[in-house]
């Protein structure tokens, strides 16, 4: 399971109640339930908010967040109006660059399995 989280601070509290809610499902219903990778959405690395609450995912999250962060940008609040995606909409865009960047690190890490 992969779970996006905005990095701000009431995501970062669902975040932790969701880790817990799996906790619980992992041990009544279902051992083999895990979180394969958390995708940091939403960044914008100019504020001190965002990259504090990164860095207390990173913290508390370790190796199950991902290194690709998908940035803040106007093109990927505009694609879904278009009914597009990214890559079809702005291919060129830091959105896209990071998708990809995204797709190719769970690629590489085999986290998609």
């Amino acid at each position: 399971m992969f779970i996006p989280i905005e990095v701000q601070a009431l995501p970062l509290q669902g975040l932790r109640a969701i880790d817990g809610v799996i906790g619980l499902v992992r041990e009544r219903l279902n051992p083999e339930l895990r979180i394969a990778g958390i995708i940091a959405t939403r960044y914008d690395g100019r504020k001190i908010l965002n990259r504090e609450v990164l860095d207390t995912i990173r913290e508390h999250f370790g190796h199950l967040v991902f290194k690709t962060v998908i940035r803040d940008t106007v093109r990927l609040a505009e694609a879904p109006g278009y009914g597009l995606d990214i890559f079809s909409y702005a291919p060129r865009s830091y959105g896209a660059e990071d998708y990809l960047s995204l797709c190719k690190e769970i690629l590489k890490t085999g986290k998609g399995d």
